[in-house]
């Protein structure tokens, strides 16, 4: 019997996600027109004989129960959320609830941070990890990032024979290996032993010392405190991996994550793609690439969508209207013959007629192998806003005959003109 752990961490965190994470609770942000995590839960359902998956974070419970009461109902899995009474770590949170991970006595337990996409080849790590031996404790997926990015990450020196982990630097000053650590591992129940281990001794240097406060000591971080030392001691094991992997940190970033995921729903959910002529050639509007339409939008047959863009439920896309790598929530309304080109429309916002709203895409160097995205800060070292993907908070108003330019408009504005590189507040 197997369980997955999923980390999505709370409300402060993600700061780089907002305005996005403002109204909505960033892992249930829909790419691909699924909240993101649930792209987490489908992988870990796939998994034969994974019987319970746990969600960890500091969000509170209301804001996320109508969820897992769905995801239930849709994998007939057992889905639990699990509230923190504070951010315990990557590694704190896991400890603090090890009971709810043991019981039933799971042969091992994977965990997927939250703010990763991926091809999640669970079953590939299962067998992977099953192969290494009963003395290994963990095993991580990795992939390669070019050398510069690596500095980013963690850092993995593995064996090349046997996979084994020998040394395990979090996001190091110097250049240690472009082998880097995705955030997801299937791990052992006996690691609780290491993750007590670290615990007790915390709380014996406060007990004796009396430095720092007890709560300190329940927040354990999963790659400075434990895979760090476990490295070398060959009981840590690397399954490197060459297909898609990324981050989500920013809003940028859920625009080359919904590309990459409607991508994967070509072979695996291939009725999740509107195709030319699925809703009947008098009726369909052009479609270029992969797109996602949810049922109860409304699209004109006039216009064209795509490549890579995801329309929420219930919105309106006008007569003439062209859109091309963006997402689209819930409600929006795009008026006739505008443009809308690498940017999120919000929740609810009303683009008007003979509009244009542009961002620049901020996608990995085609040109360098295994170059990973960036995420670069929101401002460069002049204090001038960086080029990146147009972003509509909720409920607002672009008017006609304007044109927004790698802007970023926080929720409930109106706009009265055009705008270039500003945040509109």
């Amino acid at each position: 019997m197997l369980k997955a752990v999923i980390l999505i961490g709370g409300p402060l965190k993600g700061t780089r996600f907002r305005p996005l994470s403002l109204d909505i609770p960033k892992p249930l942000f829909p790419v691909a027109g699924l909240p993101m995590i649930q792209h987490h839960i489908e992988a870990c359902a796939d998994v034969p004989n994974l019987k319970e998956i746990l969600i960890l974070g500091y969000y509170p419970s209301s804001e996320l129960s109508q969820f897992v009461a769905e995801m239930m109902q849709e994998y007939k899995v057992n889905i639990r959320y699990l509230q923190e009474f504070t951010a315990l770590g990557t590694a704190g949170g896991i400890y603090h609830f090890r009971d709810q991970i043991r019981s039933g006595n799971p042969k091992a337990f994977f965990v997927l941070n939250g703010d990763v996409c991926a091809d999640f080849p669970l079953a590939e790590m299962l067998e992977f990890h099953q192969q290494t031996g009963s003395s290994s404790l963990m095993t991580m997926m990795a992939t390669e990032a070019t050398r510069q990015q690596s500095l980013h990450y963690g850092c993995i020196v593995q064996d090349k024979d046997t996979h084994a982990v020998q040394h395990y630097v979090e996001k190091p000053s110097t250049f240690v290996s472009t082998l880097i650590n995705c955030g997801v591992y299937i791990c052992s129940v006996e690691l609780f032993h290491h993750i007590s281990a670290v615990f007790n001794t915390r709380q014996q240097n406060y007990y004796n010392d009396g430095v720092g406060s007890g709560m300190e000591a329940a927040v354990i971080h999963l790659e400075k405190d434990i895979l760090m030392p476990l490295a070398g001691t060959g009981k840590v094991f690397a399954m490197q991996t060459n297909t898609w992997w990324s981050q989500l940190k920013t809003a940028g970033s859920t625009i080359y994550a919904n590309r990459h995921f409607l991508e994967l729903f070509r072979t695996r959910h291939r009725e999740r793609l509107v195709l030319n002529g699925d809703r009947g050639d008098s009726e369909m509007c052009r479609i270029i690439g992969d797109v996602h339409i949810h049922p109860t939008a409304t699209v004109h047959r006039s216009a064209t969508l795509g490549p890579n863009v995801s329309v929420g439920p219930g919105c309106v896309i006008g007569p003439g209207v062209r859109i091309r790598e963006s997402i689209v929530l819930a409600g929006a309304n795009i008026s006739d013959h505008s443009l809308v080109l690498h940017s999120i429309v919000g929740r609810d916002s009303q683009v008007g007629q003979w509009t244009r709203v542009e961002g620049t895409p901020c996608d990995p160097n085609p040109n360098k192998p295994f170059a990973k995205m960036d995420n670069p800060p929101l401002f460069n070292s002049d204090g001038r806003l960086n080029p990146s993907i147009t972003i509509l908070g909720c409920s607002v108003t672009v008017p006609s005959e304007v044109i927004l330019l790698n802007s970023i408009v926080l929720p409930y504005k109106e706009l009265t003109r055009s705008f270039k590189n500003e945040i509109i507040l």
